[in-house]
């Protein structure tokens, strides 16, 4: 099967890309992802960082107000039933991204529910480019936006990895009103943005809500700190670091053991869950040998203000190539760059 665009991933980037794409009548089709357990443990389901998000303050035209009717009549019902309950609070990740790919599916975008594991080249620039899919074989495309995102770190402990679904979870809106972790203390490890706003998040849920930091002040924004510090839910522990998760194979994650950066006695503290939330690694391994990547296995983009890769025809959005800002408004900015740098290249030729 051929297309003239191909757009793999489906967070904010992708979208955007395929509603441009579709409106400029490109035809665009969408790789967004296969649900399974592999996706779901490195946090590389459909619909990207967005879905895992809570609200949403700083996307532009969303300001905080009821928009139950709203979701209600834009997004196809059966779709909607996949949405946690809508608040009096403005926007959330899920339903935002929800938005987006009802406005490409709109305007007629195709969509594939695989991951794509490998792009051909061997045919550009003449040839089209062939997409190898983990469970649909191969699909043909004569340009390509890769907007793959990025997915979660990990600590990289045997007792992290072993209770992974038993109290273990790189996602604090997926997980965190689950009753394991519903009125119980839980622990967060981070000292970003995203890290202290689901510490807030879990506040609403956990009887108690630590924050692990390595070091003795915080990187994130100043106003996201002084929520935190002012949260009387949240305990910082400062110049921390986990050395191994507590628990049993029955009842999960029962406690952390913390290492002290500054030569202090280890402290152990008793929570129901560990949320790891320390950054992220790009979801760029299957174009490894293909195009060019950073050093930090980031889409190069090879020239300023564009979206263009090292292979023509090729172009990247998102995460997937923004090692700076990673925030859902130049996520979707940057897919509109790329389809629209796709769509003149194409014409071009």
């Amino acid at each position: 099967m051929s297309h003239s665009i191909s757009i793999i991933g489906s967070g904010p980037a992708g979208w955007t890309a395929a509603v441009y794409a579709a409106r400029a009548n490109l035809k665009p089709v969408v790789f967004e992802g296969a649900v399974t357990e592999e996706n779901q443990l490195k946090n590389t389901l459909p619909m990207g960082q967005l879905a895992m998000t809570t609200e949403v303050e700083n996307f532009p035209g969303f300001p905080a107000g009821d928009l139950t009717e709203y979701l209600k009549s834009a997004i196809d019902p059966e779709r909607l039933d996949y949405l946690p309950p809508h608040g009096k609070h403005g926007i959330t990740g899920p339903e935002l991204v929800e938005l987006i790919r009802q406005q490409a599916v709109n305007f007629g975008t195709e969509i594939v529910s695989d991951d794509v594991v490998k792009i051909d080249v061997s045919r550009s620039p003449d040839g089209p480019f062939v997409l190898h899919t983990l469970e649909n074989g191969t699909f043909e495309s004569d340009a390509v936006i890769v907007a793959t995102g990025a997915s979660a770190n990990w600590l990289g402990l045997a007792s992290e990895e072993r209770f992974k679904n038993q109290g273990v979870s790189a996602c604090a809106v997926c997980d965190g009103a689950l009753p394991r972790f519903r009125n119980h203390p839980v622990a967060v490890v981070g000292g970003g943005d995203s890290a202290l706003e689901d510490a807030n998040y879990l506040s609403q849920f956990a009887s108690k809500v630590y924050v692990i930091h390595r070091r003795d002040e915080f990187r994130a924004s100043k106003f996201m700190v002084k929520r935190t510090l002012e949260n009387p839910k949240v305990e910082v522990l400062y110049s921390r670091v986990v050395s191994e998760v507590l628990g049993t194979p029955n009842e999960g994650v029962q406690g952390v053991l913390l290492a002290s950066t500054k030569g202090e006695e280890p402290l152990q503290i008793e929570v129901s869950g560990l949320f790891v939330l320390i950054g992220h690694t790009p979801n760029t391994g299957f174009l490894e040998g293909t195009v060019e990547l950073t050093e930090k296995k980031y889409v190069r983009w090879t020239q300023p203000g564009r979206t263009f890769t090292s292979v023509p025809g090729i172009f990247a959005a998102g995460d997937c190539a923004d090692s700076i800002y990673r925030q859902a408004n130049t996520a979707a900015a940057s897919g509109c760059m790329a389809a629209l740098d796709a769509e003149r290249w194409l014409a071009a030729r």
